[in-house]
């Protein structure tokens, strides 16, 4: 039985879960086949009644046997937000082989593109001409308006709100209740902290917070200089994806 299998067994993998399960019971969606996670403890175990297969490297085989199905990556926090891009290199999938999962009561316009791997879970809101990359998570209540960027390996926490024409740049995480002025960017791999008010451009690699932000320090999370410029290539990409 082809399906979607989730990489990750932690908060978000099981949120994105009940993304998969809602929408397969709507008819949108792929049923789901469980979780993969190299904590071997979760091994042979449920998860919010999802079985978790095996470690992460079992995706191969699994997508081999069961030709139709895909994955979707869901790891990553504010202490390690690129955990994912370092997944997603480790696993060399193709793009092709990486689901795309909204949830049946997100909002999303017809004009708004979503990539490969990407996660928008309950009552997130696309306005119109929204580009989201691939392998980008959107949490619950936020909220991206007209002509925003979101680049790959971004997160969105939830109750982020986006003014028209803001570009978030590869990898950044942008925190909880985050207010993002419009046509603002935000830089490749930058943390905004939780309720911050973003009225101007964030350089790469910074973290900011308050109200209104401004810098704190530069980025620690881990090991973010093992991410090297070729990783679309080893995704495969599609070019109307690559952001």
């Amino acid at each position: 039985m082809s399906g979607l299998v989730i990489v990750g067994a932690g908060g978000f993998a099981r949120e994105t879960a009940q993304a998969v399960r809602a929408a397969h019971a709507s008819g949108g969606g792929p049923p789901l086949l469980g979780h993969l996670d190299d904590d071997p403890a979760l091994h042979g175990t449920e998860v919010d009644g999802a079985p978790v297969l095996g470690g992460c490297d079992l995706v191969h085989r699994l997508l081999r046997e069961l030709p139709g199905s895909q994955a979707v990556v869901c790891v990553g926090s504010p202490r390690d937000y690129a955990g994912r891009a370092r997944l997603v290199r480790r696993l060399g999938l193709p793009s092709h082989r990486y689901a795309t999962v909204v949830h049946p009561g997100a909002a999303v316009a017809a004009s708004c593109v979503i990539g490969p791997g990407s996660v928008l879970l309950a009552h997130t809101v696309l306005t119109a001409a929204v580009r989201v990359g691939a392998h980008v998570a959107v949490m619950p209540q936020a909220v991206l308006t007209h002509d925003d960027v979101v680049a790959d390996f971004a997160t969105i926490a939830s109750g982020v709100r986006l003014g028209g024409g803001v570009r978030v740049g590869r990898g950044a995480y942008v925190g909880a209740g985050v207010l993002v002025r419009e046509y603002a960017a935000i830089g490749d791999w930058s943390l905004l902290g939780m309720g911050s008010v973003v009225l101007g451009d964030v350089p790469p690699g910074e973290v900011w917070v308050g109200s209104p932000a401004r810098r704190l320090r530069a980025a620690v999370a881990p090991a973010l200089a093992e991410l090297r410029p070729d990783i679309d290539e080893l995704m495969n990409a599609p070019e109307e994806y690559r952001i």
